[in-house]
């Protein structure tokens, strides 16, 4: 019979002596069960859910312990043994019992438990209804309160502060429960404070009101109820208040960018509507055009919103001339704003009919096209225009724009360069870098000065890399683009332009320098961006060699000649000083630079340790005097440059060493400087000049390991690795033996403020040496080491122990590291993430134990961690056979979501990596995801990044993954593997990107289409720039397709989509010769490899827009019945002529009299008039004194009242269009001041005076006078018939 009868994953022991004892194999015993009666202690602190499961399982066990007792029952035993057994079966009875009522209990107080939340929930509910219910109430009672308050005397010292407390718990409700907002109607709550917003209230009171109606709009159907609340006439009449009534502007300001909010209705993808009416837009504008208004910026800042929303709107109200004024004239501060505003405008054929070619956005370029005469003083004006400039010639919109009409604008501008004695050139000039993203070195400034760059940094000059080790920087799309800008400003004479500055000014200038070195940048980019035939051209310069040639003109000859010796110069110089670019990715070679390095560091190991082997003893022996370290302790005095080099080179001899161990005692008195305890090293401060003293230290260490007699005296005869071992026993936690010191060795204050760091140093020099790994392992220091990495305060330590081992072999090193990457310490696990990082990155090949611990990263619960690994992973993956590596391993990484793609896109450019995310059935998910959504967000991706380095503020930091290349694509990855293409294949899905850019390639209108149409150009793109790929584009014929979108599109932005589609169309060989058909040509690598940038032959049809019908805005206001009496029809017409700056003050005098005379008082005392005024203001444009002025007129306080006679008005005013007024004398003086830009009035003084003279009658017809020629009279004399 065995001794242990043991059920699936329980063990009974028999030979116990308590016969109610087991033992529980493999599983942690909960509860005590040496006996029948249950204490369940070990249940204690958990919450009721885990005390539940901890006794489902525990039921689990006791189960199996009463059946394997059972199945023992049925077989044959002896007497003792079924006694055990039966007694066994009885104990896991009462257990389970115990244990059933313990559940029982747990139960019952669970659904007690829920049963009390769910009570909380319902009461938090009711409490929550309630106060709706109660907000609601108290908002009642506040429109209440307020339309009881109109029955207070408007005269009432006390109604304003009672309106504004009952408003403000007003607006105070509406704030806490937007739920009321949707209770309450808007006019409800519009008539209950109308009375606040009369003229009688306090501006304080007014805006409150606003404040109050603003906080009672929800959405579209409020606005519209809100405009029938005839309100605009309070808006106007606030918007055209002074300085002094600020907090009420405010408010009214904040209303109508709500409205705008909350109101704007889009029209499928047409023109938007704003529930704003002209009127109020017109006063709006108004505002912003004043010049010491405090709200200028956010209402033009509004009006450029405005503007993309509802262009027809504002171009009705003149809101666009104004715009285009302040973009040219307006502060610096918000032209780039507005800039960008009107490249949106341009990017539809929709919106740019608004603007006139020529004339209107030319505007931007005056600041530097007018600048001649100026004088320095207008530099300032100048730069900010040209940060403007730069960002609208680094658009699709904007360069296309300028460059209509045979690129007139962009001539003008480069044409500025060649006026004379132009002292703002220099800005002109630097505008230029700036567009074309020429980087200033500092040696630029070198070569500006006129100094030689021969002897630039000739004493810190750094070795050059060999010719081989060159590696040509990755073009990028911005590289593309740049090559364009750079044949355009070609194409208009930009060279020629240069030349000419170097002919007017003295040669050896600052101005003539900085034009050499721009004329020597543009060659070296054209070289570099741009096709052979093209950069040859280019870098002809045949204007500078004709100069250089001509004998006839001496000067002349020498200004060429120094300009090209300059640029010769700096050609070659800039070959020195910008050595070829090397990839941070790349795998280091055999030959590389580093190993050079290395060889050389070798060669100077073997020369000392040739010398030591050839000095004698008696020069041994002097030089270890030399080194003081024999006469005095005081390292201060010890000559260290002697000291380095016999460490580095006799003591590597092993008889020297000897010597110096046994003989002189050298090394016993250098270690014992070294020693923890000593305090003379340890106690060192850690600045700079001390910090010889550890590399010393560590050179020391390396000797000793480099024989077997330093190996044996550090291991056995001196006592360092056992001081370390103490200290480091001062903060293990584990160490019960460790005496506890106030200030132990490696505490935070000595590792920051002494050399103590360094002897992680020495540990880390050790462990790089396998005799070093043994007397680490002997010493238990690998032990200390895991120890320490559970010290939640001391992740100095930890850090600096990660920092400094080697993990060059295989052994505790990598475990150590390992422990730290699973820390429970989040910033040890962070750094210990990035310096694994760094050994891949550094390794000279793939190690697969780095790989393995960094995939294992992957699966940490941080997002931190997750995110390092993920970055190093794919840095890392640049190496193909890192990549292959890592592909074998086969990672799963569906947990990572979005985080993980751009690797797993990796994973799909080979075949083995295809396979495995095929097999996985990643392949369809992805496909299908990147069909729909993907691609649109692809779009949007690159996009919004070539916004951001195109842009003029290039030093803010870019949040996208990628820096300048063309990110990876789901469908270009795909096409580089022979499976993947088959998947395409058998897909279809590139067949219907064929179709739909067939289909809609000429879309202009429908904002979404284009989207689309533009990811599909992307995916094609990508597709065609491999070589498998480009099979489907050729099946297909889709490329002439996407050339002639490029050449006829109407939208800017997909002109510049299919610029870069070609391009990368261009990246294979066959797809280069294929665009070269089509008068397309590719620039190539010096080996004739082409480079992925793509340039049309004719640049012009490619750049040029189709000219367009400019938009006339329909003007179709409501006439109204013209004034029937002489008065009203004078202080009209004078109105009217306020207009018109030349008349104006005439007109303003004429006023000035009407109002101080008695029969005009029921002209600015009348309602109807004041509304025939309004109606005036709100159809032309009245700057904001103007409107002021025209107010001031008016003896009316805007009340309910006299809004309402004002509506009454309109309506008895307005003409039938169908019976248009009786053309009367009164009608036809009133036609003569229409609108502005169509009046014929007189505008001469002293009719105006006359019109105002006392003895004038109304309307008395004039007598016909003779017509007056003005010129003489022409009579012939002595010829009579």
């Amino acid at each position: 019979m065995p001794t242990h009868l043991a059920t699936s994953s329980t063990s009974i022991n028999i030979s116990s002596p308590s016969p109610t004892s087991f033992t529980l194999v493999n599983h942690d015993s909960l509860l005590d069960t040496s006996s029948d009666s249950l204490t369940f202690a070990e249940l204690g602190g958990k919450g009721l859910e885990e005390q539940l499961w901890s006794l489902e399982g525990l039921i689990v066990k006791e189960t199996r312990i009463k059946d394997g007792a059972q199945n023992l029952l049925n077989m044959r035993l002896d007497d003792d043994l079924r006694q055990k057994v039966l007694s066994e079966l009885k104990g896991a009875s009462s257990r389970i019992k115990a244990i059933m009522d313990k559940k029982a209990n747990i139960e019952l107080a669970l659904r007690n438990q829920h049963k009390k939340k769910e009570e909380q929930i319902e009461l938090e509910m009711d409490e929550r209804g309630d106060e709706f219910r109660t907000a609601l109430r108290n908002a009642r009672d506040c429109i209440f309160s307020l339309n009881s308050l109109k029955s207070e005397p408007p005269d009432s010292p006390d109604l304003d502060r009672q309106l504004i407390e009952v408003m403000s718990k007003l607006v105070e409700i509406l704030q806490r429960n937007l739920r009321v907002r949707y209770e309450l109607s808007v006019p409800e709550i519009v008539q209950s404070v109308v009375s606040a917003l009369a003229d009688k209230r306090s501006k304080q009171c007014r805006a409150v009101a606003y404040r109050v109606i603003r906080h009672s709009l929800v959405d579209a159907e409020s606005i519209q109820k809100l405009k029938e609340q005839e309100i605009e006439w309070y808006i106007i009449r606030s918007l055209h208040r002074d300085n002094k009534f600020a907090v009420e502007k405010e408010q009214v300001i904040k209303l109508i960018r709500a409205i705008v909010e909350a109101g704007t209705m889009s029209n499928g993808n047409g023109p938007g509507s704003v529930p704003v009416s002209e009127p109020v837009l017109r006063a709006f504008i108004a505002v912003a055009e004043q010049v010491d208004d405090p709200f200028r910026f956010i209402c033009i800042e509004t009006l450029a919103e405005l503007v993309i929303l509802d262009t027809d709107l504002v171009d009705r109200a003149g809101g666009i001339r104004f715009l285009l004024h302040a973009v040219g004239e307006g502060p610096a501060e918000i032209t780039p704003l507005l800039a960008s505003t009107f490249l949106h405008i341009i990017d539809s054929p929709r919106t740019r009919a608004y603007l006139h070619v020529g004339t209107d956005l030319e505007i931007v370029l005056t600041a530097v096209t007018d600048a001649y005469g100026k004088g320095p003083e207008h530099a300032e004006r100048m730069k900010s225009c040209t940060r403007v400039i730069q960002l609208m010639l680094r658009t699709w919109s904007g360069l296309m724009y300028f460059c209509m009409e045979e690129m007139r604008a962009i001539r003008s501008l480069v044409d500025t360069l060649r006026l004379p004695s132009l002292e703002t050139r220099e800005v002109v000039l630097n505008m230029f870098f700036e567009i074309l993203n020429i980087k200033s070195p500092e040696w630029y400034q070198t070569f500006i000065a006129g100094k030689r760059l021969t002897t630039y940094h000739r004493d810190g000059f750094k070795p050059e890399l060999e010719p081989s080790e060159r590696i040509v920087q990755t073009l990028k799309l911005t590289d593309q683009y740049i090559a364009l800008l750079i044949l355009v400003f070609t194409n208009v004479g930009l060279i020629e332009a240069l030349v000419s500055i170097m002919e007017e000014v003295p040669s050896g200038s600052i101005l003539s320098r900085k034009a050499t070195l721009l004329i020597a940048e543009i060659l070296q980019m054209a070289n570099r961006v741009l096709p052979l035939s093209v950069a040859a051209r280019i870098q002809a310069v045949p204007s500078l060699f004709s100069m250089a040639s001509s004998y006839d003109d001496g000067q002349q000859r020498l200004v060429g000649a120094s300009a090209l010796s300059a640029l010769d110069s700096f050609n070659r110089n800039r070959t020195r000083l910008e050595p070829g670019v090397v990839k941070t990715s790349s795998r280091l070679r055999a030959n590389s630079v580093d190993d050079a390095v290395r060889r050389g560091q070798r060669q100077v190991e073997q020369a000392k340790l040739k010398l030591g082997m050839q000095m004698d003893d008696k020069t041994f022996q002097s030089s270890l005097l030399d080194t003081q370290v024999m006469l005095t302790k005081d390292h201060a005095k010890w000559n260290f440059d002697t000291l380095q080099e016999i460490i580095e080179g006799p003591l590597l001899h092993p008889k020297r060493m000897d010597e110096a161990i046994k003989g002189a005692h050298f090394i016993r008195r250098l270690m014992t400087f070294f020693h923890p305890f000593s305090h003379r090293f340890s106690d060192m401060h850690r600045i700079k000049v001390n910090l010889r003293w550890v590399r010393l230290g560590c050179s020391l260490l390396t000797t000793l390991m480099a024989n077997q007699d330093g190996i044996r005296y550090l291991s056995s005869e001196d006592p360092f690795m056992g001081q370390i071992v103490k200290c480091f026993a001062q903060l293990d936690p584990f160490n019960s033996q460790g005496a506890p010191d106030s200030d132990p060795m490696f505490s935070k204050r000595r590792i920051a403020e002494t050399l103590t760091y360094g002897y992680l140093e020495m540990l880390g020099t050790l462990s790089k040496h396998k005799e070093g790994i043994e007397i680490l392992e002997n010493y238990k220091i690998f032990t200390a080491f895991y120890h320490l990495s559970d010290l939640k305060s001391r992740e100095d330590l930890i850090k600096g122990i990660i920092k400094n081992l080697d993990y060059s072999t295989d052994g505790h090193p990598r475990i150590v590291l390992s422990k730290a990457l699973t820390s429970s310490h989040k910033r040890v696990q962070v750094y210990a993430t990035q310096h694994l990082g760094e050994l891949i990155r550094n390794s000279p090949s793939a190690n697969s134990w780095t790989l393995r611990l960094l995939l294992t990263q992957l699966y940490d619960p941080s997002v931190e961690v997750r995110k390092l690994a993920v970055e190093y992973l794919e840095e890392a993956c640049e190496s193909k056979d890192i990549l292959e590596m890592v592909v074998e391993m086969r990672p799963v990484m569906d947990h990572l979501g979005e985080l993980g793609n751009a690797l797993l896109l990796k994973f799909m450019s080979t075949p083995t990596g295809f396979r495995y995310l095929y097999d996985a059935g990643y392949i369809d998910r992805e496909m299908d995801i990147w069909f729909e959504e993907h691609n649109i967000y692809y779009v949007v991706q690159v996009e919004v990044f070539l916004a951001q380095v195109l842009s003029a503020n290039e030093e803010e930091e870019h949040t996208l993954g990628f820096e300048g290349t063309v990110p990876p694509h789901f469908y270009g990855e795909m096409a580089k593997t022979e499976l993947g293409c088959q998947v395409l294949q058998e897909k279809g899905h590139f067949g219907e990107f064929a179709q739909f850019i067939r289909q809609h390639g000429r879309e202009s209108a429908d904002t979404e289409l284009i989207l689309k149409l533009k990811s599909v150009l992307w995916a094609v793109g990508n597709i065609g720039a491999t070589e498998g790929g480009l099979y489907f584009l050729e099946e297909e014929d889709i490329i002439p397709v996407v050339l002639s979108i490029a050449n006829e599109s109407l939208i800017p932005s997909v002109r510049g989509t299919c610029f870069f589609v070609l391009g990368l169309i261009s990246t294979t060989s066959q797809g280069a010769e294929i665009l070269d058909d089509y008068h397309w040509e590719a620039t190539l690598t010096p080996m004739g490899m082409p480079t992925g940038l793509c340039i049309p032959v004719d640049v012009d049809e490619f750049l040029s827009l189709p000219t367009w019908k400019q938009h006339i805005p329909n003007e179709d206001y409501a006439q109204l019945i013209p004034p029937n009496t002489e008065p009203e029809l004078e202080a009209l017409t004078a109105i009217q002529k306020l207009a018109n700056t030349v008349i104006a003050n005439a007109a303003s005098r004429s006023l000035a009299r009407m109002k101080s005379r008695p029969e005009y008082h029921s002209v600015f005392t009348s309602p109807t008039m004041l509304y025939r005024v309004f109606h005036t203001i709100s159809t032309s444009r009245y700057r904001l004194p103007v409107r002021r002025y025209i107010m001031d007129l008016f003896q009316i306080e805007l009340n309910t009242e006299v809004v309402a006679a004002m509506v009454e008005a309109s309506k008895k005013l307005k003409a039938n269009p169908l019976n248009p007024p009786p053309k009367t004398d009164l009608n036809r003086r009133l036609s003569m001041f229409g609108h502005l830009g169509r009046r014929t009035a007189e505008s001469d003084d002293d009719e105006d005076d006359d019109e105002m003279n006392e003895d004038a009658k109304p309307i008395v017809p004039r007598r016909e006078v003779p017509t007056i020629a003005l010129r003489p009279l022409h009579k012939i004399v002595g010829f009579e018939c």
